[in-house]
């Protein structure tokens, strides 16, 4: 009945002891080698369940002194072997860990950085590209347009050249109707190398004709107001073109109107005037 009781206190304790080693290798796997719960239960388990069996088939069984003595002696190994394989694997993970730690940390650094420069360096080569295409951009346009304006002065000055030559064609605007003549437009009148007998008619009693345009009248052939009363307007038209220094005067001042008046035998408020007050 001793030997029984002793038996039983025997196998308590090995399991004790197993329970112990299992406890400490779960905390130790689990805290310095970087184990998850879960496998770091699943081994201490395990290390409790074969070091109980163990421990009882070492200082349990029936065995000799001798025997006894050497079986706990490679209990006792056996039994530190677990935590010293412990302590060495959580040593070495605490190692790798620490020597992994700056690698990490650069590593961190570098993917934290390098995408960063990356960024920087994709949008200053975007803006200096942006740059140079805007430049190019405002170089072709501003060609475009110095194109453009140089074409529409080109042009602008054989349109004015066109229209100098069509003006030198066309003559003057003799008599101010917005037509413009041309340099020998018209018919002449019939003219008369003398005035009749009688003698010429004072053309000054026309309004516009002072002595000088009479003397031109008169070299030119027109010496009586009957004359010009019947002018053509093709007539006229000739007239106001060779009328050299009072071009137009003939149409501006209506000279045909009041010669058929003079002709007529009727007097006008110009012509009282004039024979009045001698107007010239």
């Amino acid at each position: 009945m001793s030997d029984l009781k002793k038996k039983s206190s025997c196998q308590m304790g090995c399991w004790a002891m197993a329970a112990a080693a299992g406890l400490l290798t779960f905390i130790m796997l689990l805290t310095t080698a970087d184990y998850s719960f879960f496998p770091a239960a699943f081994l201490g388990i395990l290390a409790f369940v074969l070091l109980g069996f163990l421990f009882n088939l070492l200082f349990c069984a029936p065995l000799s002194a001798t025997r006894e003595k050497t079986d706990v002696s490679a209990a006792s190994a056996s039994a530190a072997s677990p935590s010293t394989s412990a302590t060495s694997a959580a040593t070495a993970g605490t190692a790798t860990v620490a020597a992994g730690a700056p690698a990490a940390v650069a590593s961190t650094a570098t993917s934290n950085s390098a995408p960063g420069d990356k960024v920087a360096a994709d949008g200053k080569a975007q803006a200096a590209a942006n740059k140079k295409a805007k430049a190019a951009a405002d170089k072709k346009a501003k060609a475009a347009a110095d194109k453009k304006a140089k074409a529409a002065k080109t042009k602008a000055e054989k349109a004015a050249a066109a229209k100098v030559e069509a003006d030198a064609k066309a003559g003057e605007d003799f008599d101010g109707d917005g037509v413009r003549e041309g340099a020998d437009p018209g018919t002449k009148p019939a003219t008369l190398a003398a005035a009749r007998e009688g003698g010429a008619d004072d053309l000054k009693r026309i309004k516009g004709i002072g002595p000088k345009l009479e003397k031109l009248c008169n070299t030119m052939g027109f010496f009586h107001f009957d004359q010009i009363a019947a002018w053509t307007p093709d007539e006229m038209a000739w007239v106001n073109a060779n009328l050299e220094g009072f071009k137009g005067r003939a149409t501006r001042d209506k000279w045909i109107d009041q010669a058929k008046f003079l002709a007529a035998g009727k007097e006008s408020e110009f012509s009282k005037r004039a024979d009045k007050d001698s107007v010239y």
